[in-house]
């Protein structure tokens, strides 16, 4: 019989017919590799437990036969199984859950094997135990019993053809047995960094002798799937950076020197840093893209800014894209007035669901070069939107937008650098894998002057203290928000909840100020306006919802108070906090919740109150929550790794980067080229 290799249809294993042939195809298990890495999602120690050591709250695995079964009727039906083990042992399985399908397949005499944690009452009990049926040959078999067993996920579909755990573990041994499995990774990589060679890590991934297997085989694939996925992300920086660099900033702007003359406060040195590494990499010849990191109120908006002038002065225009139309205003009205002083350079704000004639006029002059700052929403990636020399994007907030949405901004231009920015402080590890191709620049250093915000947590019976402390400072001339949640799962009952509360607030609480209400279902004009008369100190009080997340920059106000702070998440309050503590004012922040709060709820909020550096508490974000929520499941793009986890393997990923830099610099493969020699399990660089 000819060997298997990874790229043999799935059918030539022994044990897949042409029943089961079909049920794999049709789930996309088309070939012997991608059924081999179909990676158990757990093990199960099946190495029997002798009856001696049998104690309450112990684990353990007993081989044995059903003697008897039946309902027990009370204040729970349950299913009561007889157990007898090998060693003649007693023990009675219960189930409360399925009794009646459970009392039709535990007949007398089934042989099985049961696994759970030992309980005393009347004698010993296993509460649900995991279960697994043996035929007469199965007794003995190793692969299913007195080891450590692989459990796989299936369907049902799957195990009507036998194709349950059991079922794969025949066909994925029987597989491992006639395979031929190529080295995809350098030696040299694989020894200097301990890894086990693939034959080897592929046979303990799937029937390890011990835990320590199971740990090395995992490390091995981890690492797979990071060097080869950090390769394609290189791949795609270097595919991006091939086409040439068609419109040039200026290394000198004079307008960006009238500005920084103007300005009534001096940049950091971590600004003035990163103007200077995106200039630099203006010089190439090929266009880049970088993502601004900066904690909130470090002033990442003046230094886009005063890079953008660089391109403006060359007649390129400049696109600021925003993920709301709060953001997109406020960036219009910040550089507005930054460029006050300036000659009139084309500042176009863009929004959807403006006046068609106004529209029009707009689109007119960004398509003729009229307009040399285009800040806009969505607005932006529309088909009528042309613009005449598009070289930069800035885009806000960037992990509120997809890649395609990006891409769509990117074809509207010639090839335009692109600068992502987010006030969302990323972890490395997050950065290194879903921002690898992106230069990262980070503003760490906040303006001079600023305070950190002492950020308090109250339960809901201090409220009255809160409410006399956000009059003092109000009788002091400051001003403060009121945040409420709003997520879409309870939107409406939450509105309802932000809206009756501004009207006690307003007309029991705080009757002698002014409280306003702001919420996205407003209309554009009633929030614009509100807006215009809290920054005015028109309106003392702003109860809201977390429209005013990111950007919203008002410097005398010096209070927040989130409502229910346990329902918000550890990076969504940190940026609420940001509202907050933007001038030399002290400020502050307080949590409100009630008394009964999870476990991870609490975490959160006793993070928040220890430190005001967001970089820490992306970490622990990260930890609490993992990878995909903290980027927005929807918009994250973050890879479905088979193995991979970017929290377990934090100190992998950055080992993986360095390697496929590395070999990177040598090959002139493609992204293709290297999908498809991961695919077919050869090593990228093999001749």
């Amino acid at each position: 019989m000819t060997a298997l290799t990874l790229g043999s249809p799935v059918h030539l294993i022994t044990g897949v017919g042409p029943k089961r042939k079909k049920i794999l195809e049709e789930s996309g298990f088309l070939t012997v590799q991608q059924l081999l890495y179909l990676f158990p999602r757990r093990y199960l120690d099946r190495n029997f437990t002798q009856d001696l050591l049998w104690k309450e709250g112990s684990q353990v695995t007993l081989l044995g036969v059903v003697t008897d079964s039946y309902l027990a009727h009370g204040k729970r039906s349950r299913l009561l199984v007889g157990f007898r083990t090998q060693n003649n042992q007693k023990i009675q399985l219960v189930f409360f859950q399925s009794a009646h399908y459970f009392q039709k397949v535990f007949s007398k005499d089934k042989k099985l094997i049961v696994s759970g944690k030992l309980e005393s009452f009347r004698g010993f009990q296993i509460v649900h135990p995991e279960v697994e049926f043996l035929s007469d040959e199965d007794e003995l078999d190793p692969l299913h019993s007195g080891r450590i067993i692989p459990l796989y996920s299936t369907t049902e579909a799957w195990k009507k053809e036998g194709l349950d755990s059991r079922g794969l573990r025949r066909i994925i041994r029987s597989a491992l047995d006639d395979l031929l499995l190529n080295e995809n990774l350098p030696i040299e990589m694989v020894q200097s960094r301990g890894l086990l060679d693939r034959s080897s890590a592929m046979n303990k991934v799937h029937f390890p002798d011990n835990d320590e297997d199971i740990k090395k085989a995992r490390t091995r694939f981890a690492y797979e799937e990071l060097f080869y996925f950090q390769l394609l992300i290189l791949q795609k920086q270097k595919q991006r950076s091939a086409i040439p660099r068609i419109l040039w900033p200026l290394p000198k702007s004079k307008s960006r020197d009238q500005l920084l003359n103007s300005l009534p406060f001096e940049l950091t040195e971590d600004q003035s840093l990163a103007i200077d590494r995106l200039l630099e990499l203006s010089k190439e010849d090929m266009p880049w893209a970088a993502l601004l990191q900066g904690d909130v109120g470090c002033g990442k908006t003046i230094t886009s800014l005063l890079l953008a002038l660089h391109y403006v002065d060359n007649n390129i225009q400049v696109a600021y894209l925003a993920p709301t139309e709060i953001l997109a205003r406020q960036h219009y009205q910040s550089i507005y007035k930054f460029l006050g002083n300036l000659p009139f350079l084309g500042i176009e704000l863009l929004l959807g669901g403006e006046n068609k004639v106004q529209r029009l006029e707009k689109l007119f002059r960004i398509k003729s070069g009229e307009s040399s700052i285009i800040i806009g929403t969505h607005a932006l990636l529309q088909e009528d939107v042309e613009f005449q020399d598009l070289g930069l994007v800035v885009i806000d907030e960037q992990h509120k937008f997809g890649v395609n949405q990006r891409e769509t901004i990117r074809s509207k231009g010639k090839n335009p650098d692109i600068l992502a920015m987010t006030a969302t402080p990323i972890p490395r590890t997050l950065c290194l894998t879903m921002y690898g191709d992106l230069e990262l620049v980070t503003i760490k250093t906040k303006p001079k002057g600023r305070k950190p915000i002492d950020t308090r947590w109250f339960l809901e019976e201090k409220r009255q203290g809160v409410y006399n402390s956000i009059r003092k400072y109000m009788n002091e001339g400051r001003q403060c928000y009121i945040v409420y949640p709003l997520v879409e799962e309870s939107e409406k009952i939450d509105l309802e909840s932000c809206t009756q509360a501004h009207q006690t607030l307003k007309s029991q609480i705080f009757t002698e100020f002014q409280v306003g209400l702001l919420h996205g279902k407003m209309k554009s004009s009633e929030k614009d306006n509100v807006m215009r008369l809290f920054k005015k100190g028109e309106i003392q009080i702003l109860v809201t919802t977390t429209v005013v997340e990111v950007g919203v920059d008002v410097p005398n106000a010096t209070i927040l108070v989130v409502e229910h702070a346990d329902r918000f998440g550890l990076s969504q309050l940190h940026q609420l906090r940001g509202r907050v503590g933007r001038s030399d004012l002290a400020s502050f922040c307080i949590l409100l919740t009630g008394t009964s709060l999870s476990q991870e709820a609490k975490q959160r909020i006793e993070a928040l109150v220890s430190t005001n550096d967001g970089y820490v508490l992306s970490e622990k974000d990260l930890e609490i929550r993992g990878p995909g929520e903290v980027l927005g499941l929807r918009q994250s793009g973050l890879p479905e790794f088979r193995i991979a986890d970017l929290i377990a393997d934090r100190p992998l990923v950055e080992l993986a980067r360095e390697d496929a830099i590395a070999y990177q610099k040598w090959t002139n493969a493609d992204i293709g080229e290297i999908q498809s020699r991961f695919e077919e399990g050869k090593f990228l660089f093999a001749n």
